[in-house]
């Protein structure tokens, strides 16, 4: 079976570490491709690493239809089974493609949909009644949360039409021997500009306003205050990981509050396992999340974490994840919580239930069989198209797609 990957853009985010995780664990009976509305950032050069296509649709702006033809060929031509879409914008052209293009089996896997909020755009009656229109044209929509699907219910999408299907998490990639974590941890500190000896507080995601990364500049402006009075704490640290239109903002903040010198901004980086073998902490103060992976991030690392919101937490039990706590949104809970973890051995911890509940091999194939189900329903078998032959535009099998539109 052939699948397309529909997706807004492809630097390194949530969403977008998500679908390369998804590609790299399917069942070997889905040949997955990649199409790109635009940015085709650090995760398509890590998808094409590993030998699957990434078509670049060079979409320039929200408004910019002229990406329509160009996905619709693609999909027409390309032989697909399936259309699975992500994020907003690749959901709204990706739907309307594949139904142009004649492919019936389409799914939009909802990353980040909250009830007033959208990937960070606010959710007016426009953008809503466009995607409830867009919706209509699809399959399956893949709420990742109950939040999220409980959000798609409230917006009056039918429960059939939903499957709950979570985030996935690869643990094997933070499984690393005490040895080799304890080299790359130096070598990482060594790159980053990080003291050897420092205490470090890593925090993961888009520089955006809503992430609150501002908060622990404010935090970590406190903790240095009181490591000058008491000399026996380590120095603290800032790694944030991520790229985004908040860097400039963070770094006048952190110059105004005397820490720019402590506040590292590793920029988009593809490496985050990795990453985070260098820093002693996690905080994820985002007072808003659909899944919140990065939380997961910090536990696969052995890190204690500090955050805000975690819905995959959030439907577990507590003691699933017994070195995670949920904090107000305030910058004085951020630096008693982190002042009480300071004074810890900087050892990994034990790796917790919840990463292994939520593992992207038993994911990936709850999605292949997902998959299945869609085409089984469709009529598609094995190298069979969902609704039209795959060759030239009007060879038509079912009723004509745009009349149903």
């Amino acid at each position: 079976m052939k699948v397309l990957h529909v997706i807004t853009g492809l630097a390194s985010g949530g969403a977008e570490r998500q679908l390369e995780l998804m590609v790299r664990h399917l069942p070997a009976r889905y040949r997955c491709e990649v199409a790109t509305l635009t940015n085709p950032g650090s995760v398509a050069e890590a998808l094409r690493a590993d030998g699957v296509t990434v078509h670049d649709l060079r979409m320039r702006g929200n408004r910019d239809l002229g990406v329509l033809p160009r996905l619709t060929g693609l999909i027409r031509h390309g032989g697909y089974d399936l259309v699975h879409t992500h994020l907003y914008r690749a959901m709204l052209y990706g739907r309307l493609a594949a139904r142009l293009a004649g492919v019936r089996p389409v799914l939009a896997t909802e990353h980040s949909l909250h009830a007033t909020v959208i990937e960070g755009r606010p959710v007016t009656q426009g953008v809503k009644s466009l995607y409830l229109a867009a919706e209509r044209l699809g399959t399956t929509t893949v709420a990742v949360s109950r939040q999220v699907a409980a959000t798609l219910a409230d917006w009056g999408v039918p429960d059939h039409r939903v499957t709950l299907l979570p985030n996935g998490i690869d643990a094997a990639r933070y499984a690393l021997p005490t040895a080799s974590r304890l080299a790359l941890r130096q070598n990482l500190r060594a790159e980053l500009g990080l003291p050897q000896t420092s205490w470090v507080v890593g925090a993961v995601g888009r520089l955006v306003p809503g992430k609150r990364f501002d908060l622990l500049v404010t935090v970590l402006a406190e903790l240095s205050r009181l490591a000058a009075e008491y000399p026996a704490l380590r120095e603290p640290w800032l790694l944030l990981v991520g790229a985004g239109p908040e860097r400039e903002a963070l770094l006048r903040q952190a110059a105004a509050l005397g820490v720019r010198e402590r506040v590292v901004l590793a920029g988009e980086r593809g490496d985050v396992p990795e990453l985070l073998t260098a820093v002693d902490a996690l905080a994820a103060p985002s007072a808003e999340e659909t899944f919140g992976l990065t939380v997961l991030e910090g536990l696969a690392a052995g890190l204690p974490v500090r955050h805000s919101a975690c819905p995959a937490l959030d439907e577990l039990p507590a003691s699933a994840a017994p070195e995670a706590a949920r904090l107000p949104q305030t910058a004085a809970a951020y630096t008693t919580a982190l002042c009480e973890l300071w004074s810890r051995r900087s050892a990994p911890l034990p790796i917790p239930d919840a990463v292994r509940h939520y593992d992207i091999a038993a994911i990936a194939e709850r999605l292949a069989l997902t998959y299945d189900r869609t085409l089984e329903h469709h009529g598609s078998g094995a190298g069979t198209p969902a609704a039209v032959p795959h060759g030239r535009a009007g060879e038509q099998q079912h009723e004509p797609p745009v009349r149903r539109i």
